[in-house]
């Protein structure tokens, strides 16, 4: 079944955040993000209720926005305690492996705890946390067209095995392998 209109893009990803002020200048700093908008209301102008907010938009690239909202009057921010903090991250591409130790080194010449590069098979990713306790990661993709038309292929068949097993499926077995590193 398809649906009658087609979307575009993704228009913004919302988070929370701690303080507005911090986290666009984090974004800026450590990203190069380019904050655009803000918008501040009183009340929520889709339910009515009175609880000030300050939403802030930032340009990740590409026609991407990222925002965040800062809630002062609602409870601190938590996070699920049954979801490990390694499931919910932001992730962003950047163009190759050069970059990705390039922005290696300058978020880590920030004061900022980095792990990887990790090895995903058809791509290498860092990842960090921002000052709110998101995770973010930065991903270069290194897969040949050979590679991502085969986990296109696989993909309807790991999903089935893996709704029936709730293990692992084996289809991509190449995947778990680095070259270059004993299994």
């Amino acid at each position: 079944m398809t649906a009658p209109f087609a979307l575009k893009r993704i228009h913004h990803v919302a988070y929370r955040c701690n303080d507005a002020k911090e986290t666009v200048e984090w974004y800026a700093r450590v990203l190069g993000m380019t904050y655009t908008t803000a918008f501040a209301e009183d009340k929520v102008p889709s339910t009515g209720e009175d609880d000030p907010y300050m939403h802030v938009f930032l340009d990740c690239g590409g026609g991407n926005v990222l925002a965040f909202f800062e809630l002062p009057n609602q409870q601190p921010m938590g996070r699920d305690p049954n979801t490990p903090a390694w499931v919910q991250h932001l992730a962003f591409a950047v163009e190759d492996e050069a970059a990705l130790l390039a922005a290696k080194a300058h978020i880590e010449g920030q004061g900022i705890d980095v792990l990887g590069p990790t090895w995903h098979g058809i791509f290498k990713s860092i990842y960090f946390f921002d000052p709110n306790g998101h995770r973010v990661e930065l991903a270069c993709d290194i897969g040949t067209a050979e590679q991502y038309t085969e986990l296109r292929r696989v993909a309807p068949l790991m999903l089935e095995e893996w709704s029936q097993t709730k293990r692992a499926p084996r289809h991509a077995e190449w995947l778990h392998r680095e070259p270059g590193k004993d299994q």
